[in-house]
């Protein structure tokens, strides 16, 4: 490893490995673009060399997922922008949520981030996008799809073979990775996400929290450093929601990974999540901590609920009986609000 990721490895405070070092470690074919699109520092002798590649900014940009920087966009056909002059960062290891009505541009980010737009889909783009420090309107999106993975609202889009193991497989095959590091990938993805039981099952057979988590195993074999999933609990009844988006949780802490998620279900990810960013109608709003957003009188303007146990410590709060600020997380508020009734009988 060279001095220079050495150096990213430690800004990162990623212990196990740098992404980039990792891909070029093993011994495998890849073209000289490939190289030059990844910008690892590894392939190079000097810091200048890797300007001249990638931008002096690349150490500073590398050091955040993903940056949006006066981001336009305007689906070929249509008369108005989707996204207007949208700006904000997703720095290493943080848990961004993304939450705002219908249609005000959620989706839109997550296409663009990866790539998608202007790729697969054209239209008027004005700003800049970085992603780890790539631009995904000129990088090949299967580069991009080893940087930061997507996972549907519905897991049946992205579950297609008759077994877990084959689906998980199906990412690092197309990479074109040695057999023996594809079974190590899918053993290490079984493992984390805790499904190893699942091995040999159809998805059909499978519930739809199991299913969620198969689908993140294959995001997950990839490698990825950004996890975006847009609406994963759809699909969940409010129990198996509340242990997905904890586990969620849990597995950016143990893998080190950054997040940014799509969500409607605001009561469970309240204690989760490091900032919220409130959007509509293609514009962000707010964004900021848990509580100053959840707090705010502009989520009920624009449709949005705030969490219910925030709500009710508010109202308490307006009518003498509370001070402090609301509590983010779901248990503690319950036993909060039963210490006040009984101080209060």
């Amino acid at each position: 490893m060279c001095s220079a990721c050495k150096a990213l490895k430690g800004e990162w405070g990623r212990p196990s490995y740098c992404w980039r070092c990792v891909v070029f470690t093993s011994p495998r074919r890849y073209s000289q673009d490939y190289r030059i699109l990844c910008s690892c520092t590894c392939l190079t002798k000097t810091w200048e060399e890797v300007e001249l590649l990638v931008g002096p900014s690349f150490s500073i940009e590398c050091m955040l997922a993903l940056a949006f920087n006066d981001f336009s966009f305007k689906y070929a056909g249509s008369t108005r922008f989707a996204l207007k002059d949208v700006s904000f960062k997703v720095s290493t290891g943080e848990f961004i949520l993304l939450t705002g009505p219908s249609g005000c541009g959620k989706s839109t980010i997550c296409r663009a981030a990866l790539g998608l737009i202007p790729q697969s889909y054209p239209g008027d783009y004005e700003g800049e996008i970085r992603i780890f420090g790539l631009d995904p309107k000129s990088t090949p999106i299967s580069l991009i799809a080893q940087k930061a993975g997507l996972v549907f609202q519905d897991p049946d889009n992205q579950l297609f073979t008759l077994s877990v193991e084959r689906d998980i497989a199906f990412g690092p095959e197309n990479l074109g990775l040695p057999k023996f590091e594809i079974v190590q990938r899918v053993d290490w993805a079984l493992h984390v996400v805790e499904i190893t039981h699942l091995r040999n099952k159809a998805p059909f057979e499978l519930s739809g929290g199991q299913k969620q988590r198969v689908a993140i195993a294959s995001i997950l074999a990839m490698r990825p450093s950004l996890l975006i999933l847009d609406e994963p609990t759809s699909f969940l009844d409010p129990l198996s929601a509340y242990k997905f988006l904890n586990f969620i949780s849990l597995l950016r802490h143990k893998l080190k990974i950054s997040i940014l998620m799509i969500e409607h279900r605001l009561d469970y990810l309240a204690p989760l999540v490091d900032r919220v960013i409130l959007m509509s109608e293609g514009q962000i709003l707010l964004d900021g901590s848990p509580i100053e957003v959840f707090s705010s009188p502009v989520l009920e303007r624009i449709g949005i609920s705030p969490p219910i146990h925030i709500a009710i410590f508010e109202r308490l709060s307006d009518l003498g009986y509370y001070n402090g600020v609301p509590p983010l997380d779901i248990p503690y508020a319950i036993e909060l609000l039963k210490s006040l009734v009984v101080k209060n009988v």
